[in-house]
């Protein structure tokens, strides 16, 4: 490959490493005062990365490159693309994006602490206007949320998605109903606080267990929990934690632990070129949700982990039996907050949030009836009535980064985490037994060298039916559902 194609290619990612550093830092470390600062830095390096990504010299290596190796025919593929769809794109527009961006996490903090929507609907709007406005000069066949949605999910449309989410809905809401008519398991938590520092310790505990490797990582807290960093040797986890809610740290935890192993294992020899990333974010979250849930709800998890855990709230739990626990940890209800939504209502929260945002984004629904809306469909998907913003319209950041398509990858992430559960459990023999001696290596060593290891050398369906023998289905992930919520609500 041209050494000047490579290079500028390390180059690139090493200034998205940077861009990633510096908004992991907002949203953990970063003074109040230095907000208008960190906007308009961002604003500069995101300008600078499109820059050097549209540069004329690039478009030439890149149609002069003569590839020898099937790594490097899916580097330039996916550099010429990534070009591709910058050169669409005006600078002017990038660093607009970027300074609205840092804007509206600003507002959204804001609003969140006054839990008023109207300090943070003037920037929804904006991002809205700026979106749309990136759509068009991506290129749609008229619908720009495609457009968006390729940001995340390559090759994913909406009259595909919208169908696949449709029909989780019609199998949700039955078993929504079949669970509510069930005795809903004991409350163990109310009333009791948990230290927090003890909490933090059992995360990092956790961490450990998982094999994230915390010499090339580190967690920390922040209002919405994510995973960034630079790369796979400097990857940034955060948690949240409340001395009243002691499930949030520990799930946050493995979920965001999801991630930063996937981002620990690309080759080393892929680091800093486009092959060390994810081929889609529903892959990604397929790591993320099959730690959270399938791995750390059950009840395999628990036989090791929970006795440590008690050690660590003797007071709190000593009269939880670890049957009382696990009924807790799996407790199905319908509820306002997404991610600390069950395995069975979650979807329909994804379902809530795509919805409002094709209508956003196609103009059928302004920012300034964002919150109505939301209240309105929550109402008619969960049956619930929103008693505050915080636990409603201003629950999420996605929208603060004007992230508009991201959230169906959660769903996504949820079908393919069922099916390589299931192909984990094909290949691997005593798995069950492992899990409960607290030995999880074999479902990460199973994952690096499946998932993990290829980074984006393909796209994300063909990975996944490589692997599973399936491409992207509901069967696993519901029939998952069905067989592990039926034994513990007895329907």
């Amino acid at each position: 490959m041209n050494e000047n194609l490579f290079t500028r290619m390390q180059e690139l990612r090493d200034l998205a490493g940077v861009i990633g550093l510096a908004s992991w830092d907002q949203e953990t470390y970063l003074p109040k005062k230095a907000e208008g600062g960190r906007a308009a830095q961002l604003g500069t390096l995101q300008a600078l990365h499109h820059e050097r990504l549209v540069d004329e010299r690039l478009g030439a290596w890149l149609a002069e490159a003569k590839p020898s190796t099937p790594d490097e025919v899916a580097m330039v593929r996916i550099l010429a693309k990534e070009r591709d769809r910058a050169v669409k794109v005006p600078s002017r527009l990038v660093k607009a994006l970027a300074e609205a961006q840092s804007h509206a996490l600003s507002a959204w903090r804001e609003a969140r602490d006054k839990k008023d929507f109207k300090v943070f609907r003037p920037h929804v709007q904006k991002l809205l206007e700026l979106r749309r406005e990136m759509a068009d000069a991506w290129g749609h066949d008229g619908e720009r949320y495609d457009a968006l949605l390729e940001n995340y999910e390559p090759g994913m449309r909406v009259k595909r998605l919208l169908p696949v989410l449709g029909g989780l809905r019609s199998k949700l809401v039955p078993l929504v109903q079949a669970i509510d008519a069930r005795p809903p398991p004991k409350r163990i938590f109310e009333g009791k606080t948990f230290d927090t520092e003890a909490q933090w310790k059992f995360t990092l505990h956790l961490l450990e267990s998982m094999g994230f490797d915390l010499e090339a990582g580190r967690q920390d807290r922040s209002t919405h929990p994510f995973t960034g960093g630079t790369g796979l040797y400097d990857v940034r986890l955060t948690t949240r934690v409340f001395e009243n809610l002691p499930l949030s740290s520990v799930f946050s935890t493995i979920h965001e632990g999801g991630h930063g192993l996937y981002e620990q294992g690309f080759s080393p020899e892929h680091e800093r070129t486009t092959l060390a990333q994810t081929p889609s974010m529903g892959l990604h979250e397929s790591q993320s949700r099959l730690w959270e849930n399938v791995i750390g709800r059950s009840e395999s998890f628990w036989t090791y982990f929970y006795p440590r855990y008690r050690d660590a709230f003797r007071e709190q739990l000593k009269d939880v039996s670890l049957p009382d626990f696990l009924r807790e940890v799996n407790r199905v209800e319908r509820s306002f907050i997404r991610v600390e939504a069950d395995e069975v209502t979650y979807n329909l929260h994804i379902v809530l949030r795509t919805e409002l945002e094709v209508e956003l984004i196609r103009g059928n629904l302004q920012a300034a009836d964002l919150e109505g809306a939301w209240n309105q469909k929550t109402k008619e998907l969960l049956q619930l009535e929103v008693p505050s913003v915080n636990q409603g319209v201003l629950q999420d950041i996605h929208w603060a980064y004007g992230e508009f398509g991201y959230f169906p990858t959660y769903a996504l992430g949820n079908l393919y985490a069922a099916s390589l559960w299931k192909a984990i459990n094909r290949d691997i023999s005593g798995l069950d037994e492992s899990i409960r001696q607290g030995e999880l290596s074999p479902v990460k060593n199973w994952l690096r060298e499946k998932v993990h290891r290829e980074g984006f050398r393909t796209d994300a369906e063909s990975l996944i039916t490589r692997v599973t023998g399936a491409g992207l289905t509901d069967e696993d992930f519901v029939s998952y559902l069905k067989m592990k919520y039926g034994a513990l609500y007895g329907i």
